[in-house]
């Protein structure tokens, strides 16, 4: 028996349903002409400048076009948000979306060296590598041609955007740099006893 597709919406924990659908809203507008996409992505100058301070959000909710490509990104973020944030995220709320606000800064931190406009795959890549080290023991098949842990779900991702794009995946390097520093100082640091437990990345 099929879900309705409210109830199915409203069982996605707030902070991915919140990302989801600011992301097919700004899809949206822009297929119907409301703003076009060179309003939309991250440059320096015009937020600083210009004073256009809705650039360093809208970066990380534009994913192109409607269209299956469209489809492909929003499946594949709201999967792993999702798991995240009904996983090792289950009842902190503030603690996932503080997570996301940290690798979202750290990513616009990066985008003027590697020019990238529009951020919103690489923190979809920073969430499937935090969710593929905090499940390391779970199994996943790629297409139905092989079997791996989670571990090693973001590098298979990454050598599968490099088999089909003729470009260097710089996004995806770049998810999985600020995914890593948030898992070590949050999962590894604490655990060491330099550390004193203390975890610098925790919610204020």
């Amino acid at each position: 028996m099929a879900i309705p597709i409210e109830t199915w919406y409203y069982d996605v924990p707030i902070v991915t349903r919140l990302f989801a659908t600011g992301a097919a809203l700004v899809a949206l507008a822009v297929q119907t002409g409301f703003t076009n996409a060179f309003q939309l992505y991250f440059n320096y100058q015009l937020v600083f400048y210009q004073h256009q301070y809705w650039r360093p959000i809208t970066t990380f909710l534009y994913f192109g076009p409607l269209g299956l490509d469209f489809v492909f990104h929003m499946f594949f973020l709201v999967r792993y948000s999702r798991m995240l944030e009904e996983g090792s995220f289950y009842g902190r709320t503030m603690d996932y979306a503080w997570m996301l606000f940290l690798s979202a800064i750290s990513l616009l931190c990066l985008s003027p060296f590697v020019a990238m406009p529009f951020l919103g795959s690489p923190l979809a890549f920073t969430l499937v590598y935090i969710w593929s080290r905090r499940n390391p023991s779970i199994p996943l098949n790629f297409l139905g041609l092989f079997v791996f842990t989670a571990p090693y779900l973001p590098w298979v991702l990454l050598g599968f955007t490099l088999l089909l794009n003729s470009h260097f995946p710089t996004g995806d390097l770049m998810g999985i740099a600020v995914g890593h520093i948030y898992y070590f100082f949050e999962d590894v640091w604490p655990k060491e006893q330099a550390s004193g437990g203390r975890r610098y990345l925790q919610t204020p």
